[in-house]
This record gives structure tokens, C-alpha cells and sequence, in this order.
């Protein structure tokens, strides 16, 4: 597509519904009986062939595209899209067989034998060559075909490879980034424990018993290697664009995804689409936060469910099975938070391999009156029901939660200040503190757009550079409030500690100097008391704090609370600085327990911000709530229990209609346990 047209939202007129497709397992008769119960479960779209590299091209001057033709023709007369996939990410054997450079090299420097996935170096150019020929053959063939409806570019991305191609390609990204080794000892700051490099040669890779002293190397590698990965996208979606240019593409992320930088990712994508995989006791609020962030990515598009269970998921310590009514509300849960798909892995599960035990649509009996199966038809006929209400609407936030990938990787290489400190788990407490409340937030890169963001939380915001600073001071001058916590901007983009410290280009806007930073081990807690009422919270309040306590120098800033304990009680705990129009708090510690959800309580109070609920009152214990917005301006209340008991709750004035029952609502509605709520507003 073109970029005009990517900017755009991709709407594909209706919510896709389907799962991977591989019928490469699989003799020809299953084929016909796989797409009788396609229908029959409502099926829109199939993923396929994304593991199909094999079957598709047995040796390197081979193609069989034959099976795949009589695949396609099949799905296109019973009315099911494809997601059509370029079929890279499981690397046949005779590649690695006869090009050994397209094999991996892990940490250890230890070159990986063939077999797995993701065993491809990304800098590997028989890996290029041959994986680009491949996807010219797919989408040549396919450009026109009717069942084609989106491009799937690879799969899952992630593994990092440190051979020698890799290295020498950190060199060649160094050079480009830095400009000179002497600037790059500059940035690196080198100079400590005598690392200074004297030739390009003398840098590698961060393996595991090389050069890890230089926090900045190991960060400007995860760079590298996110990097890396991306280019091979880029390579495939170069052909695509070539013959396909108004066919989108996409590739399924992962959520919060440790390796890969996917701010960046997303800018190459025409839709963001993801792989939802909850662990049995992960709470509804992880689950949302991943769908924020990926959400987020392109700020606040909707986006495509690629891959979940229909049932168990076979790499967990227990596969257990999902209980009636869970997928259901989980399915439900992707769409209130962004999602214009529906999708599974995988249809039909595999006899054998490793995911022989992991869940599928259909299962080894084959049979349709399963519960599983039973249980996907429904809701691919509730949302066949539902047409295009859904499709394109916006979650309406005015609260945001920054995230950053280069911050996570500098906390979790820097030696201090605790082991305790979690930046993933910071920024996903902060979200689900506003999600208990009701409270619709998107989580955004920290060089997104905040204009439409009354409430800004930041939490451990560590690496911060000027244009960043810069554009949050401006939304706080123009009338936001913001929230930072401790360790906000030490550093820059190189791991350089900003002169005169934390918080770095966010001191005018926080008004305060950061002095010294104490780490409490477990068994050393705070807590913040107020000196005067913030928000709905009275003077006197106190909050419990640990991991880190941070002493200021207040530069502007009013302190609206003190520590209560050791040789710091009574010093600023919590400060407000007005900016302009605006506020800026700062937190100089990390609230522990309830504390974050009752200061961001008291806040989206003083803010103004509340539910989509009467009064703006917070939902239920259990019950999440969420707003999107379509295209038309039609407003869709979605009220999901996750909770054991069934949930009340109050509507703003007005009839509201469940979509999915036709049944109205005005005044409250009561939410049954797993039971799902989509409600059109009122019209007027």
C-alpha cells in the first residue's frame, strides 16, 4: 500500500474470523471436510501457508505450488479469505543443509544444528536471497487471486543470532549510527575501566562471555538486532508492495515482547496484528495491557487477534483447558480493546510434533459437536451478526501510559539500582490501576503524539531525550497533567547520565533535581503521607512505597507529601509543579500495594477523567469496561465479567441495546459471570 494509504486505518469491512490454516499436514480428502466445518463455524479468513516453505519449495530449483493453488480455489468457493502468508518462518533443511550461514549462532557463540523455528540469521545473504525469491514465486502467482486478502510476512519473529555476518553487520550499523569510533567511545563512555576501542574491528557482539561491563554496547545490540530481524520484513515487503501494492501486510507481534523494538516494527506495517497467549492466572488487566500496547503501536489503530487458543496451550508447565464462556470473554476482550479480528491456532490439531497438544479449532476426533467447536461457531455467528458496528472504532482514552523499548533494555542490563526493579511490571501496574477503575488508557511510545491525553503517567521513564522532554512539557504547558516516577530521565539515548542528573530535559517541567537514590531491599518498606489533599485523597493519606526512595532538591516544586521513615522522613514523597496550564507530579519513590491505585485515583479525579459509566464511576470488582467509538461516531459501551459473581452496573442516561441480543438496557445493567455486554449508546 501506499503511505498515504497506510496512514489510513485498514478496514476490511467486516471482523475477520478464522485461524492458521495448515493443510500441508494433511492428505487431500481432510481438505474439503476442513472447509465444510469452515463454514460451518463461520470461518472468514485463514492464515496459510505460514509454515509451508518446505512443501512449497522441496530444493532450490523446485516450486510445487500446485497443492497450494487447489487450496486456495477450495477456500475461494466456499467464500474464506487468506491471509496469505510468505511462508519464511520455518527454514527447510535443505537451506541450512547447503548454506550453513543461514543457521543462528546463539549467546554462547555455539552455531545451532537445523531444526526449531526462527533458525534463520538475519544477516545471512543466502537467508536474503533465497527467502525474497520465495515470496516474488508466492505473490507473482497469487497477485490476483480472489481468496487473497492480506499479506502475513513471516511469523513471530524473534530470535536473536550473533555469528560473524551479524557481527560485522553491528559494525556497519555502528559506523552509520555514531558517525566515528570516536564518537561512538564518546557515547559509550569507554573510557571507564579502559575499553576504549582503537579499531572497528575490536567491537562484537555482547555474547555471553565477552564485552558485558559496557551497558550502552549491549543496549545499541538489542537496537542492532531488532534492527536486523526488521530488515528481512522489509526485504519481503519490498516485493509485496512491488507486485501487490494495494494488498496490506502484517506480521503477528507478541505483546510485550522483550527482543524486538516494536514501535519501530509498526511503522512498517499496514495493520498491527498479535499472538494472545494469557497464562492460566494471568489477571484480565495483563491481558489488556498487551492489547493496549499493541494497540498503541500505531496510536490507537485497531488491530488484528492473529493467534489464540481455542483451548489449551501446550508450552504451559499444566495444558489446561479453558473453561465454557472464557474464550468467549476473551475473544471479547481483544475487540473492546481495539481488535477487528478473531483468529486462532490453530484449525485442525496436529497429529504429531511438538504442538500435537496444543488446541485447535478442530480437535483429533474431528468431530463438530464438540464443545470447543461448538463454542467457536457461536461466537463466529455472534459476530458474523454483528457486520461492520464494530469495525474501526477507537478505544476513547484521554489517559496514556508511556512505554519504551530502549528503557526496558537499559534497566534490565544496568547493574543498580535494585533487582526488584521491574519496568515492564511498573508500567503494567500503572495501567491496571486506571483499568480497575474504569479508566481507558492507551500505552504509547514516549515520542507519540499526546495531544489527545489529559492524563500522562510515566513510570521509570529512565532513558528521556530532549525532543521527548520537550513535547511532554509542552502537553503538560497546554494542560496535562503528567505523573513520573523515580528514576525519570537519568539518561540519554546512549546510556549517558543527562548533565546534572535525573530527571535530565524533564527539570523545568518537574521543577526539582534528583540527589541521591536509596534501594530498599524486601524487608525495608516506606510509605508517602500527604501534606495536603490531592485529589479525592486527604491530608494525613498514607501510601505505601519501596524498592526505591529517591531525596530531591526542589527547584519550583510544592511538596504534597513526605517520607515517613529513615534518616529522609519528612522530605518531598510526592511534589506538584504547575507548568503553564498544567501539573507535573513526580513520585520519587515506587507506591507498593494499593497505593498506585488510590493516588491514581485521586488524580483521574482532579483531572477529570472517570468510566464510561454514569458518573464516571468505576465498574464492579471483576467487570472491565470499554468505550470505542466508530468511524460514524457510534458509540459501543463493552462490559465484560471476569469476576466469579455477577456484576451491576450504571449506564449513563438513556436506552442501550446489546448488539448481540437486542436486548435494552436503561438505568443498569447486570453483567453474569463471563457473560459479555456490547452496547450501543444512545443515539442522541
Amino acid at each position: 500500500m501506499a503511505q498515504d494509504d497506510r496512514d489510513a486505518d485498514v478496514n476490511f469491512g467486516q471482523v475477520l474470523y478464522g485461524a492458521d490454516y495448515n493443510p500441508e499436514q494433511w492428505p487431500e480428502d481432510v481438505w474439503d471436510e476442513d472447509v465444510r466445518l469452515m463454514r460451518a463455524a463461520h470461518v472468514t479468513t485463514v492464515s496459510v501457508p505460514v509454515f509451508g516453505w518446505a512443501a512449497l519449495q522441496p530444493d532450490e530449483e523446485t516450486f510445487t505450488f500446485e497443492w497450494l493453488d487447489r487450496v486456495l480455489e477450495k477456500l475461494a468457493a466456499q467464500g474464506v479469505r487468506a491471509n496469505l502468508a510468505t511462508a519464511t518462518a520455518s527454514v527447510p533443511a535443505w537451506v541450512t543443509r547447503r548454506y550453513p550461514d543461514v543457521l543462528v549462532v546463539d549467546e554462547d557463540g555455539v552455531r545451532r544444528r537445523h531444526g526449531n523455528r526462527h533458525t534463520f540469521c538475519p544477516s545471512s545473504p543466502n537467508f536474503r536471497r533465497l527467502s525474497t525469491a520465495l515470496v516474488r514465486k508466492i505473490a507473482t502467482r497469487y497477485a490476483d487471486h480472489p481468496a487473497l486478502q492480506l499479506w502475513h510476512i513471516g511469523n513471530e519473529y524473534g530470535t536473536l543470532c550473533y555469528c560473524d555476518l551479524c557481527a560485522e553487520a553491528f559494525r556497519r550499523w555502528l559506523r552509520e549510527r555514531h558517525g566515528s569510533l570516536d564518537q561512538l567511545n564518546r557515547n559509550w563512555n569507554t573510557a571507564f575501566w579502559g575499553h576504549t576501542f582503537t579499531d572497528w574491528a575490536q567491537v562484537e557482539p555482547p555474547v555471553s562471555k565477552g564485552e558485558r561491563a559496557i551497558q550502552a554496547l549491549r543496549i545499541d545490540w538489542h537496537r542492532f538486532a531488532s534492527d536486523a530481524l526488521l530488515n528481512c520484513l522489509r526485504a519481503e515487503v519490498a516485493v509485496i508492495r512491488e507486485v501487490t501494492p494495494h494488498v496490506p501486510v502484517t506480521t503477528n507481534l507478541m505483546g510485550a515482547f522483550f527482543p524486538l523494538d516494536y514501535h519501530r516494527w509498526a511503522r512498517e506495517l499496514d495493520i498491527v496484528s498479535w499472538d494472545n497467549y494469557p497464562r492460566p492466572n494471568d489477571p484480565p488487566e495483563t491481558v489488556a495491557f498487551n492489547h493496549a500496547l499493541m494497540r498503541g503501536l500505531r496510536e490507537g489503530r485497531p488491530f488484528l487477534l492473529m493467534e489464540q487458543s481455542p483451548s489449551q496451550q501446550n508450552w504451559q508447565p499444566y495444558n489446561w483447558i479453558k473453561p465454557p464462556g472464557l474464550l468467549r470473554l476473551q475473544s471479547y476482550q481483544a475487540v473492546a480493546q481495539g481488535a477487528d479480528s478473531v483468529m486462532y491456532f490453530q484449525w485442525r490439531r496436529s497429529r504429531g510434533g511438538i504442538e500435537k497438544l496444543h488446541g485447535a479449532v478442530v480437535e483429533h476426533h474431528g468431530r463438530s459437536d464438540a464443545r470447543v467447536f461448538r463454542e467457536v461457531a457461536e461466537i463466529g455467528r455472534e459476530l458474523a451478526a454483528l457486520g461492520t458496528r464494530t469495525i474501526g472504532g477507537r478505544v476513547a482514552a484521554k489517559a496514556a501510559v508511556l512505554f519504551d523499548w530502549p528503557t526496558w533494555w537499559s534497566l534490565r542490563f544496568s547493574s543498580g539500582p535494585s533487582v526488584d526493579l521491574d519496568y515492564l511490571e511498573q508500567c503494567r501496574s500503572a495501567y491496571t490501576a486506571l483499568h480497575q477503575l474504569g479508566v481507558q488508557a492507551d500505552v504509547l511510545a514516549p515520542d507519540a503524539d499526546l495531544s489527545a491525553y489529559d492524563l500522562i503517567v510515566a513510570p521509570v521513564l529512565t532513558m528521556v531525550e530532549e525532543p521527548v522532554a520537550t513535547a511532554i512539557a509542552e502537553r503538560v504547558r497546554a494542560g496535562a497533567t503528567l505523573v513520573a516516577t523515580a528514576f525519570t530521565g537519568l539518561v540519554d539515548q546512549h546510556d549517558l547520565v543527562h548533565p546534572g542528573g535525573a530527571p535530565g530535559p524533564l527539570r523545568d517541567v518537574l521543577g526539582l533535581t534528583v540527589e541521591e537514590t536509596d534501594a530498599l531491599p524486601p524487608d525495608r518498606t516506606n510509605a508517602v503521607r500527604l501534606g495536603v489533599d490531592v485529589g479525592t485523597l486527604p491530608a494525613g493519606t498514607e501510601l505505601p512505597a519501596g524498592i526505591l526512595c529517591e531525596r530531591l532538591f526542589l527547584e519550583g516544586a510544592k511538596p504534597v507529601g513526605e517520607y515517613t521513615r529513615d534518616f529522609y522522613a519528612g522530605e518531598p514523597a510526592l511534589t506538584r509543579n504547575s507548568y503553564g496550564q498544567g501539573q507535573a507530579y513526580y513520585l520519587p519513590t515506587l507506591l507498593t500495594g494499593d497505593g498506585q491505585r488510590r493516588l491514581l485515583t485521586a488524580l483521574c479525579t482532579e483531572v477529570g477523567i472517570g468510566s464510561p459509566l454514569a458518573g464516571g464511576a468505576p465498574p464492579p470488582a471483576g467487570v472491565e469496561v470499554t468505550r470505542r467509538v466508530g468511524p460514524s461516531g457510534e458509540g459501543l459501551l463493552y462490559l465484560l465479567n471476569h469476576g466469579a459473581e455477577p456484576g451491576r452496573v450504571r449506564l449513563r442516561p438513556g436506552v442501550h441495546t446489546d448488539l448481540l441480543t437486542g436486548r435494552t438496557y436503561e438505568g443498569e445493567a447486570s453483567v453474569p459471570h463471563r457473560g459479555v455486554l456490547v452496547l450501543a449508546e444512545p443515539t442522541s
